[in-house]
């Protein structure tokens, strides 16, 4: 029986093959009441001032596997960034507000860097961009048995515009661990080795 990866190691990669249900499986994770109030208050939809594109756990961790990205911060900034920008309802205020959070009032592996808070207004453009269907509306649960590539063409999500995207942030960020480690082809087995 093989460990499975601690989550910071974890990336889903591209695959379209395996189901949603497949895909949690082999996703490490933490007790959700790890999350801290300040992260609930901004982007769980139980709070009263949660921002667009507010989202539970499952649906946060649905978002990670159906964009390739792992759980390193700048990680987090992406699958954030395109989860608001989707909703199609994110204001400049309640940006530069959620910004001012994650860098200031955020603490640990919530807190957001310069370059992750870039990623992230680069993610709401192109999520906004590409005409993504709003990601925290998605009803994960209903898709488990669907295969992820069928649940991106639904989604609207284009792997190849992902592709680039990743390759842009690759050039932008060639030291950083997470951008290293992004999908390059959309088969599971061709991610960038974490050097």
């Amino acid at each position: 029986m093989t460990t499975p990866p601690a989550l910071s190691d974890w990336v889903p990669g591209l695959d379209d093959s395996a189901t949603l249900a497949e895909a949690h499986a082999g996703m490490p994770g933490d007790d959700p009441s790890v999350v801290p109030w300040y992260v609930r208050l901004l982007e769980n939809p139980a709070s009263p001032v949660a921002l667009p594109g507010n989202v539970d756990l499952f649906g946060h961790d649905s978002i990670h596997i159906i964009l390739g990205r792992g759980t390193l911060p700048s990680d987090e900034a992406f699958v954030l960034g395109a989860t608001m920008g989707s909703s199609g309802r994110l204001s400049r205020w309640q940006q530069k507000l959620f910004t001012l959070a994650t860098s200031k009032l955020y603490r640990g592996p919530w807190r957001l860097g310069r370059d992750d808070l870039l990623l992230f207004e680069m993610a709401v453009r192109f999520a906004a961009h590409q005409s993504i269907q709003p990601l925290g509306d998605v009803p994960w649960r209903d898709l488990l048995s669907w295969p992820l590539g069928e649940i991106r063409a639904k989604l609207g999500i284009h792997p190849p515009d992902l592709l680039r995207f990743y390759a842009t942030e690759r050039a932008l960020w060639p030291h950083s661990a997470a951008a290293r480690r992004l999908p390059t082809s959309v088969a599971a087995d061709h991610v960038c080795p974490d050097e």
